[in-house]
């Protein structure tokens, strides 16, 4: 009898056990969150002033402050409902109101640091937007994370001083093309290199480029470059050429004569080379074509001004203001009477001249300063008169120059030439060393 007391004693005893005292020992196999953890919690209540309630699965619910909620995203902040689950970090594990203090905001940031890990794993070139600098380099935004990009691992970066603070300073809200080369998560440090990230990222762009171009495109570029052969125009990331024949109507020796690094200008996508990711442009074709109304603006025995472009043994190349050139024959410089042209004009020299003949159909002009002077008729060995005019031997192509001297915008090729002069000695232009040295001349062939 008195063993059957106990049991039922005991099992009252038991059962009187406080609900408080169950709650506690129902939390006993969860650990208390810590500073800098992160944990997976669901959005019990979303207050009015902005505050969140987390459940954590602890025995107290965290708080995400209303500062941190503004910081997300507006789109994901517009997603954020009870029964939400969410990342969450750590900040205070008690505050001074005894509050378990999370961050939504830092704990979406661990995915980051997971996908900065995998970059730097697979060496995938990035962008990032630069949002400040100090003497060391650059500080990025990389999704919600800071980087960081030291000066060596810059290249659109001066090299120190006053040009060095100017080029930090101008790289503001910039996007680079970076890649990742240092993960730190403990001690919050991402280090990014666009150096690294260079030729890698201009085939990325280039490519983006000519699956986005197509010909007869005008778009707007930076130019960046300038050789004997063209001028380099970066269009957004890669760069297209602008060969020397395509930077204008008139001749052009040297792209500097016309463009200046820097210089943001409009270009016409002439084609585009998928498979080689070349990008050739044009400059001229969005510049109005000066032979188009010639007739309307120019006659024969008009006084014209014009500037020397080149200088050759037979005469001088001449170029009026709108673009139309022609040649100034050796025989129709100052009185005729000239053995050479090098000690009477020289390149960018302007002259007054006279339109001794015009052919717009053909492309052609030419020029003189004996206007009104009576020519002799040159006989040729037999006693009679030379078949071909001067003018159809200034109008003779220069061999090697993709257009034909007095035709300049033409599209003919280098071996394209007009049937009529067919018979007429080819002539050879000087070669003119880099500096704009003019005074060298080929020879030209005989008559």
């Amino acid at each position: 009898m008195t063993d059957d007391k106990s049991e039922r004693e005991k099992r009252v005893e038991e059962e009187s056990l406080s609900f408080e005292e169950m709650l506690e020992a129902s939390f006993d196999n969860f650990t208390p969150p810590e500073r800098g953890e992160i944990r997976q919690a669901t959005i019990l209540q979303v207050d009015p002033k902005g505050d969140i309630i987390v459940d954590m699965g602890t025995k107290q619910d965290g708080i995400v402050p209303a500062q941190d909620v503004d910081m997300l995203d507006p789109e994901y902040r517009a997603r954020l409902k009870v029964g939400e689950s969410v990342p969450v970090f750590v900040m205070q594990s008690r505050d001074s109101d005894g509050n378990l203090v999370v961050s939504i905001n830092q704990g979406l940031q661990q995915y980051d640091w997971d996908a900065a890990r995998a970059l730097l794993e697979s060496e995938e070139v990035v962008e990032v937007t630069v949002t400040g600098h100090n003497r060391g380099g650059v500080l990025v935004r990389w999704r919600r994370l800071e980087g960081f990009i030291p000066t060596s691992h810059l290249i659109t970066v001066g090299a120190g001083g006053v040009d060095r603070r100017d080029s930090l300073n101008s790289l503001n809200s910039r996007v680079l093309g970076v890649k990742v080369i240092e993960v730190d998560q403990s001690r919050r440090r991402l280090i990014f290199s666009e150096r690294e990230a260079q030729k890698e990222w201009r085939q990325q762009q280039k490519a983006r480029l000519l699956s986005e171009l197509m010909e007869g495109d005008v778009v707007k570029g930076v130019v960046t470059g300038l050789r004997d052969f063209g001028a380099f125009v970066n269009l957004g990331g890669a760069d297209g050429l602008i060969h020397v024949s395509e930077l204008a109507w008139h001749r052009v020796d040297h792209p500097r004569d016309v463009l200046r690094i820097g210089d943001e200008i409009e270009v016409y996508v002439l084609s585009l080379d998928r498979e080689t990711n070349r990008i050739a442009l044009s400059r001229k074709r969005l510049l109005p074509d000066p032979w188009s109304d010639a007739m309307n603006r120019y006659h024969e025995g008009q006084q014209v001004e014009g500037v020397v472009t080149n200088v050759v043994d037979f005469g001088a190349f001449i170029a009026l203001d709108d673009g139309l050139e022609g040649l100034l024959h050796l025989s129709e410089m100052g009185d005729g009477s000239l053995k050479e042209p090098y000690s009477y004009v020289k390149k960018g020299d302007r002259l007054q001249l006279r339109i001794s003949r015009l052919e717009p159909d053909k492309r052609r002009v030419g020029f003189t300063q004996r206007w009104g002077v009576e020519q002799p008729i040159i006989e040729d060995e037999e006693g009679s008169p030379p078949p071909e005019s001067e003018f159809e031997a200034e109008a003779q192509p220069l061999e090697g120059e993709p257009q034909a001297a007095l035709e300049t915008g033409a599209d003919e090729h280098e071996d394209a030439r007009p049937d009529e002069l067919n018979d007429v000695p080819q002539v050879t232009p000087p070669s003119e060393p880099d500096d704009g040295d003019d005074s060298t001349a080929s020879e030209a062939a005989a008559d």
